[in-house]
């Protein structure tokens, strides 16, 4: 019974993860594919530099709703899941809706297993499945301050990824299996950021401000 509840709750978030709104919002609103500009990567930063302020905002919003719903469908697992299902625990049912989201948009299948990095889909998640105040130290403590200092939203979005398995190690100290799967969630989004750690080591990488086209 866990093993098929964990499942369906990884299938639904998967499937939910991998609606690549980036695309439809450039498609359908703006005329033109997200993936032919910039970075050609169908997330946040790069929707806010072909498409402006207003359809980067879109784009992101759409994707942390992603993850804000993968949060409540393991809530709502959570308390209804049948008493054999025990040794599923709610931290574990959030940790897996964060994993089947996160993959779900990292590796879309409408997109040939490509997608974006994770981490507005990710931050969604986590302000269901680790409570407001763990989200906000990943979101705030961790991401947005080290966007400020250096200006590279990859810098706070990798040290994010990297803090998420020590954040959910403090909020569920003695459930590994749930801390694992963070773990697993938090490598992956590091992976997808390869070929911005590669900019970041060669000096190449776009800062906040700088001009279109340059990431």
């Amino acid at each position: 019974m866990s093993l098929g509840i964990a499942f369906g709750i990884f299938a639904v978030t998967f499937l939910l993860g991998s609606i690549p709104w980036g695309v439809i919002v450039s498609k359908t609103i703006y005329h033109t594919d997200i993936r032919e500009h910039g970075s050609g990567n169908i997330g946040t930063t790069n929707a806010m530099r072909t498409m402006g302020k207003a359809g980067g905002a879109a784009v992101f919003l759409l994707d942390f709703s992603k993850g804000l719903a993968s949060g409540a469908i393991a809530w709502g697992c959570a308390h209804t899941a049948p008493p054999d299902a025990a040794i599923l625990t709610p931290a574990l049912m959030g940790a897996v809706a964060a994993w089947g989201c996160v993959y779900g948009h990292i590796f879309s299948p409408w997109l040939s297993f490509k997608g974006g990095k994770g981490i507005a889909v990710a931050i969604g998640a986590l302000f269901v499945t680790f409570g407001w105040i763990g989200a906000c130290i990943e979101l705030f403590a961790v991401f947005a301050l080290l966007v400020i200092l250096t200006r590279y939203v990859s810098v706070g979005s990798i040290a994010a990824a990297v803090a998420c398995p020590f954040v959910a190690a403090v909020l569920f100290w003695g459930d590994w299996p749930a801390i694992a799967v963070y773990a697993l969630v938090g490598a992956t989004v590091v992976w997808a950021h390869r070929s911005n750690i590669a900019r970041l080591a060669s000096g190449t990488e776009s800062r906040i401000g700088s001009k279109k086209g340059t990431a």
